[in-house]
């Protein structure tokens, strides 16, 4: 796969580059980020989903392609469609989910800004995984229990939903007591199921402020770029936490942590460093399991103690989707002197890598 898409980037016509995304997640960003640098953008959208990006942000889309389901984009029609655009194409979390990783690895000839083996990687029961990588770098990561007859501490659950099997409910307990007395509760309320907590991952819980970094590596430069911390709104835990601890307890609601937003943060500037050093460990691993490496957007989600460790429990090998950064994150105007978001540091990359005729450097 990898030979044919230098073939294919490399037919492409330099002035006439597309950046693409699906529409979905985080494709506002992007769109938004390739018009600051001059880019038309190529939105593929679910037939049902699309008003967001053809109706009310229409301004940042120029090719909108209107599909069945998503994973339509694997047919040989809209690839040729996206090839003939010239497009390069930016993987989110919705991509990865709905158009699939098999699909993704050996049957979509059109060139991704990032490393789509990589993608894999954030799902647990991959060989080399992410929690594989992260311990391979050295990044300190929370203990995880291989039964809940071991847990001997805080613990959280990480279940899938019986619902919405992509996305994963979660719950705290700190014996294997509380673990049986939780799931059960969830099982009768409907949020899990029985079979489903043979797939659960139950890890320590790590006690710290919550700080999601997020970062660009460029291939080209060989430099790293923090763009900045976000943390995560969740349904229906923040409304929860809102409550009186007394009400709290009487409400006796189970929480899912549904996420349904972002908030910007920024972290203590003695600390800066420590965040650099994970990530560069991060990138200097990716390059020798997942050769060319990482390349591009990725996240380290994860939490600093009170002895100003950096745990790192999640990790995002694509765009995180987190639209705040670039409004409340200053660490992109210090190096380059203006706000730089996300989407617009992918458009920076691709023009830089135009001008370099190495477009092949920053895609497979």
């Amino acid at each position: 796969m990898m030979e044919g898409i230098k073939e294919v980037v490399s037919g492409f016509d330099p002035k006439k580059v597309r950046i693409g995304v699906l529409g979905s997640h985080s494709a506002l960003e992007i769109g938004y980020g390739a018009k600051q640098e001059g880019f038309e953008v190529v939105v593929i959208c679910q037939k049902g989903r699309e008003e967001t990006y053809s109706r009310h942000y229409k301004n940042l889309f120029d090719h909108i392609l209107i599909l069945d389901k998503f994973s339509d984009m694997i047919s040989e029609e809209n690839q040729q469609t996206l090839r003939k655009l010239n497009t390069i194409f930016v993987p989110n979390r919705s991509f990865s989910v709905y158009v699939g990783y098999d699909n993704i690895e050996n049957e979509l000839r059109v060139p991704l800004l990032g490393n789509r083996y990589m993608l894999r990687t954030e799902e647990r029961g991959t060989p080399k995984n992410q929690n594989y990588l992260l311990k391979t770098a050295g990044i300190s990561t929370p203990k995880i229990f291989d039964s809940y007859k071991e847990i001997d501490r805080l613990s959280i659950v990480k279940v899938p939903e019986k619902e919405r099997s992509i996305e994963r409910a979660f719950f705290y307990a700190s014996t294997p007591k509380e673990f049986e007395m939780r799931a059960e509760e969830r099982i009768k309320k409907g949020i899990i199921a029985r079979d489903d907590l043979d797939k659960s991952i139950i890890e320590e819980c790590v006690v710290g402020g919550k700080f999601n970094a997020n970062y660009f590596w460029s291939p080209i430069s060989k430099e790293i770029d923090l763009l900045g911390f976000d943390r995560r709104i969740q349904t229906d835990l923040d409304g929860l936490l809102d409550l009186p601890a007394d009400e709290q307890l009487e409400a006796k609601i189970a929480s899912q942590n549904i996420e349904i937003g972002h908030m910007g943060a920024t972290m203590r500037e003695s600390q800066i460093e420590m965040i650099f050093d994970a990530g560069e460990k991060f990138v200097e691993t990716c390059k020798k399991e997942y050769p060319p490496g990482m390349i591009g957007l990725f996240a380290l989600q994860g939490a600093v103690t009170k002895d100003l460790e950096f745990y790192v429990f999640d990790v995002s090998p694509r765009i995180p989707g987190c639209p705040c950064v670039e409004s409340t994150s200053p660490y992109m105007k210090y190096k380059y002197g203006k706000e730089v978001g996300p989407g617009r540091r992918v458009a920076m990359e691709i023009k830089h890598a135009i001008k370099k005729d190495c477009l092949d450097r920053i895609v497979t």
